[in-house]
């Protein structure tokens, strides 16, 4: 007979992890139903917010900055910005006093799809979240300080 595995936790929901894990499963569906009809994923809609940030108070946002903003992978986003540039959504130009820096702006198309995009998640996040009404703001600076922490 093997012997009997010990958790941690008595249950499921008794894990942090394990709760956020099916959390961010369900709120992933969600945006992809409201992103597929734009032709976007998640991640290309993240670095395009990111960008749309970034790009009210710099008007030469580099790719460095876009994966600051967004906390993801370098090389990861040198391939999705790849694909926004295919999809006419961004442009990629040559930094004018860093030559090893890409700058990247918005087309006319891509702001017209991130405002669509933006409106659509914010729906969908208000929907999500809804019941969580009054701890909202308590959520989210939880949410913050756990990234803040593990950055």
């Amino acid at each position: 007979m093997s012997k009997a595995i010990e958790f941690h936790f008595k249950s499921p929901n008794d894990s942090p992890g394990y709760l956020l894990g099916q959390l961010t499963m369900l709120w992933q569906r969600k945006l992809k139903k409201v992103l597929d009809p734009l032709s976007l994923t998640q991640t290309q809609f993240v670095l395009l917010a990111a960008l749309g940030w970034l790009s009210k108070k710099n008007d030469s946002v580099t790719q460095t900055e876009i994966a600051s903003q967004s906390n993801a992978d370098r090389m990861m986003v040198s391939k999705v910005l790849r694909t926004l540039v295919d999809k006419r959504f961004i442009t990629r130009q040559e930094h004018a006093t860093d030559t090893r820096a890409k700058v990247i702006k918005l087309t006319n198309e891509g702001s017209i799809v991130l405002q669509k995009a933006l409106i659509a998640v914010e729906e969908t996040d208000i929907a999500f979240f809804v019941s969580l009404e009054a701890t909202l703001s308590s959520f989210n600076k939880t949410m913050v300080q756990l990234i803040d922490s593990n950055s």
